[in-house]
């Protein structure tokens, strides 16, 4: 039985795959399975969340986790953002 590999074109696919290596099924479901990949500006990342209170524990608690699959995938240059799903990105950069 062969493993499906994650879709080179897509990046957040390459960095969840990674991602759940670290952690439980549970876990990795509650915290990452409710985001969706929105683009890739090649230094950026920008991945769709449903709250802001997941944004904040994502980013809080899983940020080295995240630095460390960019870098596992040959990105250590980029990074990921999270923009809460509805929220205009103007309104998420005046808070």
């Amino acid at each position: 039985m062969t493993t499906a590999r994650p879709d080179p074109t897509n990046p957040w696919n390459e960095i969840t795959a990674q991602l759940r290596e670290e952690m439980s099924d549970e876990d990795f479901r509650r915290w990452f399975g409710p985001t969706a990949y929105a683009s890739d500006s090649g230094d950026q990342i920008t991945v769709w969340v449903p709250s802001e209170s997941l944004r904040r524990h994502v980013q809080l608690n899983f940020g080295g986790a995240i630095d460390r699959a960019l870098a596992a995938i040959g990105r250590a240059d980029a990074q990921v953002r999270f923009l809460v799903a509805g929220v205009d990105e103007d309104e998420e950069d005046a808070s």
